[in-house]
Parts: structure tokens; C-alpha cells; sequence
């Protein structure tokens, strides 16, 4: 588990990237991490992997401050940043060097991940595209089999039948004891995965649900289908809108309409989800 209490960071004393930040982030989930650019959630993320430290309040992984960068919460805490350097050697040789850090790592998984996503393992990193390195790396961090697992932008760089690829082996890969957090702006990419909603802005946390309390208390429709609207947009597809869910009724949960309609009605989506 993962958790944040009252947690700021600011690279300067007039830049505030991070205020007031309380959440938990519980296994058996995949974690959409959202936020306009600039809001902080790369620098949340190297919060909760120990690269940086927060000016105030507190983060928790598995009941440890990642700053004391204990071993059992490295072997169990990984991240694929956006964007990374790694060494000029073959995957194969650099999953043998560092692999030793993670217990449960499989060779064979790794393999298998990089057959499914076309990724020579005898290749040299540095010989290979952006786009070729970032699916070497995510197909060694799945290999890892490590609890919770954090990934910035992820699918930034990969084509589009990679794409599908990787959706495919992450959703096989959580399961009641791990997570995954995805921190991004390509929502389209990896809408189907998610089945826990995290919005940020300036002022903290809007929003922390899962999908199904989402689409329990929210309705997503046309606005003409809609009673008590809460937010509305015009759309290729006509008015749409997100409004309270009095009966009950299922609708199909739009991430996109969800975030617009948090970022313009702060308080209210913050208000119903607190009761």
C-alpha cells in the first residue's frame, strides 16, 4: 500500500507543484494518475520512490518513508520513468546485472514479454529507437514482478499495434497483491485498464475512486438524457454531460468528460465523493 498525508513539494518558494496531497493507493488495481501539465504528478511519483523529498507531510510505502531506501521496499517498488537512460549493453546482459535486486524476477516472463512486444533481447539498447527502448524496459519492469509498480507516460513513443500489446500483458499482470500506477495524458491509450481514478490539481487530491463508485454516484450521457447536470461540453458526438446519478442507473464512465468536469466543478465532484 501507498500512502500520502498532507504531502507539499515545491521546486522554488513561489512554485507549488505539490499541496496538501492525502491518498491511498491499495493493491489490485491499476491507478489512472491524472492532472494538467505542470500540476506535479511525475514529481509525486519520484516522491514515492525516494528520488525526491517532500517539504512537508509524509509517504508511506508498505509503512516504510522510501527515503530510508530500505531494501524490502525497493525489491517490492519500481518505476519506468518518461524518459530514461540506461547502459549501452544488451538487455539480456542488463537484466542479469540488476535482476538480483528483485526476488521474483523471471528471465523466461522477460522473454516471453519481448517476443510479444518485438524487442530483441540480444540487441544493444543504445542501437535501438526510443520507442524499442522503452518496450525493453517495460517488458524487464514486468519481469520484476515486483507489488507496485509506477510508469510515466508509458505508452509515449510506442506504435500503435505495441499499444495494443501492452495493454494486453498489463492487464494480466495486477492482481490482488500488486498495483499500478500510470501516471499520463494519453487517456485513449489505456482507458479500458483503469479501475482507479486519481485527479490532482492546485489544491490537492479532487479525486481518488474506483471506476464502479464512479459510475455509482455519476452518469454520463447526452445532455438531453440527463437530469441535474453538473458539467456539459459540445462534442463531435453532440452536448454530453456528466450529472448526478440519482436512479441508479449504468452509464458508460468517460475518463476525459470526468476530468473537465473536476477541473471546472472542483468542489462539487470533491463534495460527493466525501459522502
Amino acid at each position: 500500500m501507498i500512502k500520502t498525508e498532507s504531502l507539499s513539494f515545491g521546486y522554488a518558494s513561489r512554485r507549488k507543484v505539490l499541496s496538501n496531497i492525502s491518498l491511498t493507493l491499495g493493491e489490485g488495481h491499476i491507478h489512472g494518475l491524472l492532472g494538467c501539465n505542470g500540476i506535479g504528478k511525475t514529481t509525486l511519483l519520484k516522491i514515492i520512490c525516494g528520488i525526491m523529498r517532500p517539504d512537508s507531510g509524509s509517504v508511506m510505502v508498505d509503512g516504510l518513508d522510501p527515503m530510508l531506501r530500505k531494501p524490502q521496499t525497493f525489491r517490492e517498488l519500481m518505476i519506468i520513468p518518461e524518459e530514461f537512460d540506461l547502459p549501452n549493453v544488451s538487455l539480456e546482459r542488463y537484466a542479469k546485472i540488476t535482476s538480483p535486486l528483485y526476488p521474483r524476477f523471471d528471465m523466461g516472463a522477460m522473454r516471453h514479454y519481448c517476443e510479444a512486444l518485438n524487442v530483441d533481447t540480444c540487441e544493444r539498447l543504445h542501437s535501438m529507437s526510443m520507442g524499442q527502448r522503452k518496450k525493453a524496459y517495460i517488458a524487464f519492469a514486468l519481469a520484476c514482478n515486483v507489488r507496485m509498480l509506477l510508469m510515466d507516460e508509458p505508452t509515449n513513443g510506442l506504435d500503435i499495434p505495441s499499444k495494443s500489446v501492452f495493454r494486453r500483458l498489463l492487464a494480466g499482470y495486477v492482481d490482488d497483491s500488486r498495483m499500478v500506477v500510470i501516471s499520463t495524458h494519453q487517456i485513449a491509450d489505456i482507458e479500458s485498464l483503469l479501475d482507479s481514478i486519481v485527479i490532482l490539481d492546485q489544491q490537492g487530491v479532487v479525486l481518488n475512486a474506483t471506476t464502479a463508485q464512479i459510475c455509482e454516484r455519476l452518469k454520463f450521457d447526452k445532455v438531453e438524457a440527463l437530469d441535474r447536470v453538473i458539467y456539459s461540453e459540445r462534442t463531435i458526438s453532440g452536448d454530453m454531460a456528466v450529472a448526478l446519478n440519482e436512479n441508479g442507473e449504468e452509464s458508460q464512465l468517460n475518463i476525459e468528460l470526468l476530468f473537465n468536469a473536476a477541473t471546472a466543478n472542483r468542489d462539487t465532484i470533491s463534495e460527493i465523493f466525501k459522502k
